[in-house]
C-alpha cells in the first residue's frame, strides 16, 4: 500500500505532467534506462519531459522522504544535468505543512517594510546572490499576499506555487511575470534545499526584485485610484 507521502508525491506528479503537457512538452514518467541519455543512466527520475531542443529532469520530494542518500543522490543528478546544455533539474517539494499554512494578514509584512527589505537584498545581491534570491523570494510572497488581499481573491492556500498559478489565471499577473517567477522558485528551491546551481545570477536577482517593486507600485496607484 502506498504511504500519504508516496501518494502526494504522485498527485503532485500528474499535476506537473499536465501542466507542461499544456505547454507542448513531451512527457515521459520514470523511463526506462534504455530511454535515457548515457550521462543518466545510473539514474531514475521521477520524469523527463521534453519540447524541441529543451528537456527538463524532475523530481518530487517531500520533506519526509529526504535523507542523507536521497539528498546525496538528487545533488549528483543536479551537477550532472548542468554539465549538458539543452538540460535542466527540477527539484519540486511538496509538503502539506506548508500547503495547510495560512498566515494571518497582520502577521504579514506590508508595503513599507517590503520596499526597505527589497533594497536590503538589492545589496546583498552584489555577493551573495544565494543569500538575496532566499531574501528576496520571502519578500515577493509577502507582495503576493497583499496583491491577493487588495483584488478581493478567496484563496484556499498560500504556498507560492498555488498564489502565482491563481494571480494568473485571474490575470492580475502576466505570463511574462509568471514564467519569471517560477523560473526564480525554482532557483530558490535549489539553493534551499543545498544544491548548487550555475544558472543563477546577480541579474536574476535583480529580475526577482524589480518585479517585486512593480508589483507594489501597481498595487499603490492601484489604492490611491481606489
Amino acid at each position: 500500500m502506498a504511504t500519504p507521502t508516496a501518494n502526494l508525491e504522485r498527485e503532485r506528479l500528474l499535476k506537473l505532467a499536465e501542466e507542461y503537457r499544456n505547454k507542448g512538452y513531451e512527457v515521459s514518467f520514470h523511463p526506462n534506462p534504455e530511454d535515457l541519455p548515457d550521462f543518466l543512466r545510473n539514474y531514475r527520475p521521477d520524469m523527463i519531459v521534453r519540447r524541441g531542443d529543451e528537456a527538463v529532469i524532475i523530481e518530487v520530494k517531500s520533506r519526509s522522504s529526504l535523507n542523507s542518500s536521497s539528498t546525496q543522490y538528487l545533488r549528483n543528478l543536479a551537477q550532472v544535468v548542468e554539465q549538458h546544455p539543452g538540460w535542466r533539474f527540477e527539484l519540486v517539494m511538496t509538503n502539506p505543512e506548508d500547503a495547510a499554512y495560512s498566515p494571518k494578514a497582520e502577521s504579514s509584512l506590508q508595503q513599507p517594510e517590503i520596499e526597505t527589505r527589497l533594497q536590503v537584498a538589492r545589496q546583498l545581491a552584489t555577493q551573495h546572490p544565494e543569500s538575496a534570491i532566499l531574501y528576496s523570494w520571502s519578500l515577493v510572497e509577502a507582495t503576493l499576499r497583499l496583491v491577493t488581499e487588495h483584488e478581493g481573491l478567496s484563496l484556499q492556500r498560500f504556498d507560492p506555487v498555488y498564489l502565482v498559478k491563481q494571480l494568473v489565471t485571474e490575470g492580475v499577473i502576466s505570463r511574462p511575470e509568471y514564467q519569471l517567477l517560477m523560473n526564480a522558485l525554482s532557483l530558490r528551491n535549489a539553493i534551499a534545499h543545498g544544491f548548487k546551481t550555475t544558472q543563477l545570477k546577480q541579474e536574476s536577482v535583480y529580475e526577482l526584485i524589480d518585479i517585486t517593486e512593480q508589483l507594489l507600485e501597481a498595487l499603490h496607484t492601484s489604492t490611491e485610484a481606489d
